[in-house]
């Protein structure tokens, strides 16, 4: 169903007098549930992630993945459950580096999440992330297939690990993120 030019005029103008009233709006009222991913590696490190990361597919609203897919195989396969919004990875076969980018921003209700790979595992790395993004919520990434999950000076720094590569980690994992009045970052250990 289209919105004829004066529904949209009468929406917008609704919701832009509900917010200088101070009632919550469409952009305060998101309520969302994410998944995020990095470094599944598939069909290098597994030729799957794990049954678990399916079901859990079936309770979220999006899927983050922070790169190093590898297979662009697989990234459809994942974009045919839910809408994923990605960034490439350094092992990324060159079918998904030619269609992802090494770093986006995403927006969801009045947050602002970036989302990159990373780089390295030096101890100024999340230095390095910060200055890759300005005025973000949140910053999500992969790289080192270790997970974190803090925030330091407003800004959730949040990576769920590798699912199926333990290389650089003892255990595997994959993340939630919890989006409504705050940013809320879970890991799930594999």
């Amino acid at each position: 169903m289209k919105l004829e030019s004066v529904e949209k005029a009468f929406l917008f103008n609704t919701l832009k007098t509900a917010s200088n009233k101070g009632f919550a709006t469409i952009s305060t009222l998101i309520s969302m549930r994410v998944l995020v991913l990095a470094d599944t590696h598939i069909p290098v490190a597994s030729s799957d992630i794990p049954p678990q990361i399916y079901k859990c597919i079936e309770g979220v609203d999006l899927i983050l993945h922070a790169g190093d897919i590898v297979g662009k195989t697989f990234f459809e396969k994942l974009s045919s459950f839910k809408e994923v919004k990605a960034v490439k990875g350094n092992m990324d076969t060159d079918a998904l580096k030619d269609i992802l980018p090494e770093k986006r921003v995403i927006n969801i209700g009045k947050f602002k999440i970036g989302l990159i790979h990373g780089w390295s595992n030096s101890a100024n790395l999340l230095h390095c992330l910060r200055n890759e993004f300005e005025n973000v919520d949140s910053i999500i990434f992969g790289h080192t297939h270790s997970y974190v999950n803090f925030v330091k000076d407003g800004i959730l720094f949040f990576n769920p690990g590798s699912p199926t590569d333990k290389i650089f980690a003892t255990t595997n994992s994959y993340g939630i993120l919890e989006i409504n009045k705050s940013i809320k970052g879970e890991i799930v250990t594999l």
